[in-house]
C-alpha cells in the first residue's frame, strides 16, 4: 500500500522551554534602596562645605523669597522644598520651569532668589529661567549633579551632589538622586532655622491647624480669663464661696487678697471640713494654702502633665502671683493638644 507524502512528513519538534525569571526578593530590594540612599546622604554629609554656608549667607540675608524651580521628579522634590522653607520661616513658593517660559517668570520679583534643581544640569526646560535670572540679576543657585553643567557654570552658587547610583534596576529613574536632593533642602531649610532663631512660636504661627499646631498650644491659649474666674476674698462666707464655685463650674475658687493667690477651696476641701460648723466658717479657715499653679506660657501638654502629677483637673494660672486665667484639664484634651 503507498504511502503519501503527508503521513511521511516529520512533526515538528516543540522549541525547548525558557527557564522562568525569579524575581529579585522584594526585601532584598528594599535593602538595596536603602542602602544607595544611605551611602548617599553620608557621601552629601562629607562633601557639604563652603559652598553650602554661602547659600545661607545668601538666603538669610536675602529681602525676597526663594523660588525653587525643576523639571519632572526634580519639581515634586522641589515642592517640597518650597514647601519646607516656607512652613519654617523662609518665604518660598514653587514655579515649574516648563511654565515659567509661558508666562511665570512674571513671578519672580526683584529681589527673589531662585533655586535650580536638576541632577544632569542640562534641563533644557530650565534655560529661559536661568537666563532670566541672568537678565534682571536675581541670584541663581544650582541643586545638580555636575557643577561643570550648563546650569552649574550660570550660577552663582552650586550645591553639587556627589556621585551616586540610581536604585532604580535600569539606573534610569531618579530614585537614590532625588532622595540626596530632598536631604539637601531639608538641611538649608535646618540651617535657616537655626541662623535665625526659629522658635516654637514662630513653628505655631505657621502650623495653626492640624495635630503639630495643638501640641504646640500654651495654657495662655486656652485659659478663661476675667468674670469666668471663680475669685473670693479670705473673709467671703462659705455658703456665698459655695455659690461661686457652682455658678463658675471649675470645683474651685480661688482666694485673693491685695491682688494675689494666697489659697484655693475645691470641692475636695469641702469634704474634708464638712460639718455642722462648715457653713459657720469663711473661705480662709477651708482654703488650702500655696495652691500648685502654672504660667500662661507654658506648653498645654507640660501643664496635663503637672496635673497628673499632682492628681488635680483644675490650674490657676498666675502673673508675679496674680491670678490671670483658669484652665482645666478637660479644656485641654478637648482642644487636643496632647
Amino acid at each position: 500500500m503507498a504511502v503519501s507524502k503527508a503521513q511521511t512528513k516529520p512533526k515538528p519538534t516543540a522549541a525547548p522551554t525558557a527557564a522562568p525569571t525569579v524575581a529579585p526578593d522584594a526585601v532584598e530590594s528594599a535593602r538595596h534602596v536603602f542602602a544607595l540612599a544611605g551611602e548617599a546622604i553620608a557621601a552629601l554629609a562629607g562633601s557639604v562645605g563652603a559652598d553650602f554656608t554661602a547659600c545661607i549667607d545668601l538666603i538669610a540675608a536675602g529681602t525676597g523669597r526663594v523660588i525653587v524651580s525643576g523639571m519632572g521628579k526634580s519639581a515634586h522634590v522641589g515642592h517640597k522644598i518650597a514647601a519646607t522653607l516656607a512652613s519654617t520661616g523662609t518665604p518660598a513658593f514653587f514655579v515649574h520651569a516648563a511654565e515659567a517660559s509661558h508666562g511665570d517668570l512674571g513671578m519672580i520679583a526683584e529681589n527673589d532668589i531662585v533655586l535650580a534643581l536638576s541632577n544632569s544640569g542640562e534641563t533644557a526646560e530650565l534655560a529661559d529661567l536661568i537666563a532670566h535670572t541672568r537678565r534682571f540679576g536675581n541670584k541663581l543657585i544650582a541643586m545638580t549633579g555636575k557643577r561643570t553643567s550648563s546650569l552649574g557654570q550660570a550660577a552663582d552658587i552650586v550645591l553639587e551632589l556627589p556621585p551616586l547610583n540610581e536604585a532604580c534596576p535600569l539606573g534610569m529613574a531618579p530614585t537614590t538622586s532625588t532622595t540626596a536632593m530632598i536631604a539637601f533642602g531639608d538641611a538649608i531649610a535646618v540651617a535657616l532655622m537655626e541662623r535665625r532663631g526659629f522658635s516654637h512660636e514662630d513653628y505655631k504661627v505657621f502650623h495653626p491647624g492640624g495635630k503639630l499646631g495643638r501640641r504646640l498650644l500654651k495654657v495662655g491659649d486656652l485659659m478663661h480669663v476675667g468674670d469666668e474666674m471663680p475669685l473670693i476674698k479670705p473673709d467671703t462666707a462659705m455658703p456665698e464661696t459655695i455659690l461661686e464655685m457652682t455658678r463658675k463650674t471649675f470645683g474651685i475658687a480661688g482666694v485673693v487678697e491685695n491682688g494675689k493667690l494666697i489659697g484655693v477651696v475645691t470641692d475636695g476641701d469641702l469634704r474634708r471640713h464638712m460639718s455642722a460648723d462648715l457653713f459657720k466658717s469663711t473661705a480662709a479657715g477651708v482654703m488650702t494654702r500655696n495652691p500648685k499653679t502654672t504660667g500662661a506660657n507654658i506648653l498645654a501638654a507640660e501643664a496635663v502633665r503637672r496635673m497628673n502629677e499632682w492628681k488635680i483637673a483644675c490650674l490657676f494660672v498666675v502673673d508675679e502671683g496674680k491670678p490671670v486665667g483658669i484652665i482645666r484639664l478637660h479644656d485641654i484634651l478637648r482642644a487636643g493638644a496632647v
